[in-house]
């Protein structure tokens, strides 16, 4: 009887303990900001070295916008590349959970979204998939959606220096517009930790 007692509270013991500390929240789902906000976390302000920007999936809207990315980080001083010391992975996704309305292909997620032209992607095209709505649901009264995230690292140490998250609602046509005013938003005071608004344009 002693013994299984004994069994007992070593297990109570092992599972109070042993469990694991909460993750850091880097973006994860519902950590994020508010539609129309942008959220900065900087760890540190971005240090002056040269830093690679990535994009997470490649699209002719999030080439554009990388561009912008890397033109505000040389105006502070950084040299840019394909490679450096620090990489800044970008994400970038435009969707439309109302299906489009009148303009079938407006919510496409792929390598054919809407404010691509044919033959922009120099990549074997993948299947393009409609974020339309099931039959019988309420739409989303969220409109056409852009929304950006930066993530600063350093590539020897792999820890998170600096992280960026904004969003804004925008039409597909302004899109990339939309997107070098939310970049140029976050790179006017990047390196002070802070949530505010996106700087969507009107």
């Amino acid at each position: 009887m002693k013994i299984a007692v004994a069994l007992i509270a070593v297990w109570a013991l092992a599972h109070t303990t042993a469990a694991p500390a909460p993750a850091q929240n880097y973006g994860s789902v519902g950590g994020g900001p508010k539609l129309g906000e942008l959220e900065i976390k900087a760890w540190q302000p971005i240090p002056k070295t040269k830093t690679a920007v990535q994009l997470g999936s490649d699209t002719r809207l999030g080439r554009e916008l990388r561009r912008q990315v890397m033109i505000r980080l040389s105006q502070r001083g950084n040299e840019v590349g394909f490679s450096g010391a620090n990489v800044m992975r970008m994400d970038v996704s435009y969707f439309d959970l109302m299906g489009g309305g009148s303009r079938p292909n407006y919510g496409v997620l792929g390598e054919q979204p809407a404010y691509a032209e044919t033959g922009s992607n120099p990549y074997l095209a993948v299947p393009a998939n409609p974020l339309g709505r099931n039959t019988g649901r309420t739409p989303s009264s969220a409109g056409p959606t852009l929304r950006i995230s930066l993530s600063l690292y350093n590539v020897e140490s792999g820890k998170v220096l600096w992280s960026a998250t904004t969003s804004c609602q925008t039409q597909a046509d302004i899109a990339q517009r939309a997107g070098e005013m939310m970049i140029n938003n976050i790179f006017d005071n990047a390196d002070k930790n802070r949530v505010g608004d996106a700087g969507c344009p009107l």
